[in-house]
């Protein structure tokens, strides 16, 4: 029912549509979403999630996991993560990866909703550390299209050209705010 409901208010009501999807991608492996411009971004992501039947999951700091709607950010995909220890987050979900049998990361390479001159590297050393495929979905808020990359790419070692690959996926892309992205 979640579904259904989902495509309506994505694909009926907002008139978004969808580009390539995720049929042949493994049951573990970081999605990177741009360009994030607005706090409208999640509420895109969730109903993308649902109405194409991804599950894919995101962290945030524990704090948010806590009553009262702690319940919520788990239903919708949330894992939290421990940020108050000095803990490296980037081990920390590498240990959710390693103790689940499925995990999709959903995250966002900026690391904000403001402009950005350089991505956040955090999703890449994750990706390298369980050894896992990178895809990408843009979010084009000017054409309402959702692009999904349907080739999984796996980090080498050159993080600059991988860096200028990935980037590459989302030229000509805009955000909500255009003038973030």
């Amino acid at each position: 029912m979640m579904k259904l409901i989902c495509k309506f208010i994505l694909f009926t009501i907002l008139r978004w549509k969808v580009e390539g999807d995720f049929k042949k991608a493994p049951k573990k492996f970081v999605l990177i979403v741009a360009p994030h411009t607005s706090w409208v971004d999640f509420p895109i992501a969730v109903l993308l999630n649902y109405a194409i039947d991804l599950r894919a999951n995101f962290v945030g700091k524990a704090t948010l996991f806590k009553p009262p709607f702690g319940f919520l950010f788990r239903a919708v995909g949330g894992a939290p993560v421990d940020r108050t220890k000095n803990n490296n987050v980037v081990d920390s979900i590498i240990e959710i990866f390693n103790s689940r049998e499925r995990f999709i990361l959903g995250i966002s390479p900026e690391g904000t909703r403001k402009k950005v001159e350089e991505w956040k590297s955090g999703f890449y050393y994750i990706a390298k550390g369980v050894n896992i495929p990178i895809y990408a979905a843009s979010l084009d808020f000017e054409k309402k299209i959702v692009t999904i990359s349907e080739k999984p790419f796996f980090t080498t070692e050159d993080k600059e050209a991988d860096f200028k690959y990935l980037h590459s996926f989302f030229k000509g892309i805009k955000g909500k705010i255009p003038e973030y992205t």
